[in-house]
């Protein structure tokens, strides 16, 4: 078990449970998944490769192509064209990339960088973040030649909350800079 996992079922359980009135353990908010996308405006395949290579390197897990609902004529998208690629994270490998992006890549973006990430709170159980540079990440760095043209990175954390103070403080007491 990964001591994120762990620290959730042993601490943070049982501070929600105090601080939120619960009638059964299932009604317990947790973190589902953790959701990695590009976003294209142009269906070139050299790009969609990339950004696909890009996601599973971070990942360690195949990602897939998005293709458009609809058709876009400003942007010359057929529907059913590939626009993107993304990849939804659960268990265990959610839990190494949530400790990775806490620790690593949000304490270079959390003082001097702060413009380049953007959030996203529409949502009661999810918090979207957009990187501009996908580039922080030391996996993608290293292999600067392949990764130079990536588009921004969307991350979304999703939960089963059920209101956004509950969400909240799950993310507070996971230590997520908020």
């Amino acid at each position: 078990m990964f001591f994120l996992e762990l620290y959730y079922h042993t601490v943070i359980q049982y501070d929600l449970i105090n601080l939120f009135l619960y009638k059964t353990l299932q009604q317990v908010p947790k973190l589902k998944n953790i959701t990695l996308n590009f976003g294209y405006q142009k269906t070139n395949l050299k790009y969609l490769i990339s950004g696909l290579l890009a996601l599973e390197h971070l990942s360690l897990r195949k990602s897939k192509l998005t293709k458009s609902k609809r058709l876009n004529i400003f942007l010359k998208i057929k529907k059913g064209n590939p626009v993107g690629c993304k990849i939804r994270i659960t268990k265990n490998i959610m839990y190494l990339l949530y400790f990775k992006l806490r620790l690593l890549i949000f304490e270079k973006i959390k003082h001097p960088l702060i413009d380049k990430a953007h959030y996203n709170l529409k949502a009661i159980n999810s918090l979207s973040i957009r990187l501009k540079t996908p580039l922080v990440f030391v996996e993608l760095e290293s292999q600067y030649q392949f990764f130079k043209n990536l588009p921004s990175l969307g991350i979304t954390i999703s939960s089963n909350a059920k209101s956004q103070n509950e969400f909240f403080f799950l993310l507070q007491s996971m230590k997520f800079f908020i």
